[in-house]
């Protein structure tokens, strides 16, 4: 009898025991199951990401985003934190759109020399602007800038009022081109800050042939045709756009009009 209710006892204690480590088990099944599925920040590229941009730069134009995916599913290196302590560095080659961004694609110097990328079924077109033209050294590669031209207003028209207008050198601006992308700054293409100011002595390719600073940028085939007219033909003058802005392409600005706002007449 003795025996019999040992072996009792000891089926009773097994059954507690195993039961005990199934729940436990299917507890820590539960909490890794929680765990791999956890949201963990990540950055992405939204856009390719030029070799030389920075990190600052690349989050700061929106060319990359952070989103959260599972913990099992993190890339192994995946870059989680923009913060001071990595914000400086650059991109050492090109990123992909798509691309889990890896804290190994980033360090203090890219591999190689880039040229300038050019996007498919755009043209590189290069204009030499003032500082104050190209709105100091604000605009870099990836900004998208507006841009203006200035000219002298003539009426070929045959009649007294032409005459008169075009004997007065009356002046006009117009926008020129609404929106274009900035590919390249002086001889800092795609390096996702501002290059230097030219200096005495710097060549013509950085500095300008005219002596102003070159901005390179990405136009549309047909836009070429404008931009290009209006560079040796207007005196152009861009404005670094803004999120959400909105310019009214018929707008046109003259001489008369700014005498009439001056005298109130």
């Amino acid at each position: 009898m003795n025996r019999r209710i040992l072996a009792i006892v000891v089926a009773l204690a097994l059954a507690i025991g195993g039961g005990a480590l199934v729940i436990m088990y299917a507890r820590n099944a539960d909490a890794r199951a929680i765990a791999e599925a956890s949201p963990t920040p990540v950055w992405v590229a939204q856009q390719p990401v030029p070799a030389g941009t920075t990190l600052k730069d690349a989050q700061r134009t929106g060319l990359i985003a952070q989103t959260a995916v599972s913990a099992k599913a993190v890339p192994v290196g995946a870059l989680q934190e923009i913060n001071a302590d990595n914000n400086a560095l650059l991109a050492t080659s090109d990123i992909p759109a798509g691309e889990y961004l890896l804290a190994a694609r980033f360090g203090t110097t890219p591999a190689g020399t880039k040229a300038i990328e050019v996007p498919t079924g755009m043209l590189a077109v290069s204009v030499a602007l003032t500082d104050p033209a190209r709105v100091g050294k604000f605009v870099t590669p990836g900004s998208h800038i507006a841009l203006f031209q200035t000219y002298k207003i003539k009426d070929l028209r045959d009649t007294p009022e032409a005459k008169i207008l075009n004997e007065n050198d009356v002046s006009g601006t117009s926008l020129l081109l609404p929106d274009v992308l900035v590919i390249a700054m002086g001889d800092a293409p795609l390096a996702g800050q501002a290059a230097a100011a030219p200096v005495e002595g710097q060549p013509a390719t950085a500095a300008g042939a005219s002596g102003g600073y070159l901005v390179t940028v990405a136009v549309k085939p047909t836009d070429a045709a404008i931009l290009i007219h209006g560079i040796n033909r207007r005196t152009l003058y861009a404005g670094l756009r803004g999120s959400d802005v909105k310019i009214d392409p018929s707008t046109e600005v003259t001489d008369l009009q700014l005498r009439d706002a001056v005298t109130g007449q």
